[in-house]
């Protein structure tokens, strides 16, 4: 499994095909779209070029890293030779399902077929194949270059093989791979997600403001990030997602969205992707900045 593929080059995405890149792998990076390949890159870069400027890495290093990507706007020339393909495309059933029939159609019979979701389905998601055995969820946490944790999901039918195979795999990385069966939100979201809706819920009710719930949290749980904080480095599209499946899945109604994470959500407010969430991130790339305190 030394060539790895990667759907989606997004913040999962370019994040995962750096770690393994960095790692040795050959990556082919996927995307339909060029612009979003160049941009993914350019992240990439732009992290390596910070990992340098700290000592972490060398400027060959650096170089060596990059030079294991190689990207792909075609699906079937990308995985041709992929022993393992990770996707990280949007939090959106129907289109995972979509990916892993073509996935199933086009990549070799001994391809590990991996989902970075934080939430759906491995069963699901592994139904669509002719392949159930080969399906696993490798989900990753952000930024995927500098957290350890990969929760390594077993769908229903996910053969013993092929979960200590992917285990091992992680370990190369030098991750921390913990094995977690198939419930809505696994363990870390399932936990993490109704903190934050919470939290939200809380400012909601007008107990107290967005500065003064994230301080409390910062300095009385010794939490590193305040949960609203977090909630808009996550996304709070993402989030929304996430609590909408739990809530599905379990139809319990202590994990119904606040109305407030809602009505954010429909007015593009999304967190640090989209400049404005629980706080404003347009000033003088905020962002960036944001996200350059984790590499």
């Amino acid at each position: 499994m030394k060539n790895v593929a990667v759907i989606g080059a997004g913040t999962m995405g370019n994040g995962i095909a750096h770690t393994f890149a960095q790692n040795d792998f050959k990556v082919q990076l996927i995307d339909i779209s060029e612009e979003a390949l160049k941009r993914g890159l350019n992240t990439i870069s732009r992290n390596l070029d910070r990992m340098v400027s700290k000592e972490k890495i060398t400027e060959a290093d650096k170089e060596h890293t990059l030079s294991n990507i190689s990207t792909f706007t075609n699906l079937v020339e990308g995985v041709e030779s992929a022993g393992l393909v990770v996707e990280a495309a949007t939090e959106n059933i129907d289109l995972k399902l979509d990916i892993f029939r073509q996935l199933d159609e086009v990549c070799p019979e001994d391809t590990i077929l991996a989902t970075n979701t934080s939430s759906i389905s491995i069963t699901q998601i592994a139904a669509a194949t002719t392949r159930p055995e080969k399906v696993i969820g490798m989900h990753f946490m952000n930024p995927v270059p500098i957290m350890k944790l990969v929760e390594i999901i077993r769908g229903y039918n996910t053969s013993d093989k092929i979960t200590n195979s992917v285990m091992e795999l992680s370990g190369q990385l030098g991750k921390v791979p913990v094995e977690v069966n198939d419930y809505p939100g696994f363990v870390a979201n399932r936990i993490l997600m109704p903190m934050l809706n919470e939290s939200i819920e809380t400012l909601y009710n007008g107990v107290a403001g967005v500065k003064e719930i994230d301080t409390v949290m910062k300095l009385g749980m010794a939490h590193p990030m305040g949960p609203l904080q977090l909630a808009d480095f996550i996304g709070l599209d993402v989030c929304l997602s996430i609590l909408n499946v739990m809530y599905d899945g379990f139809k319990n109604p202590k994990y119904a969205p606040c109305p407030l994470l809602v009505n954010m959500v429909r007015a593009g407010k999304l967190g640090v992707k989209s400049g404005e969430g629980f706080y404003d991130y347009s000033e003088s790339r905020k962002a960036e900045k944001i996200s350059s305190q984790f590499i």
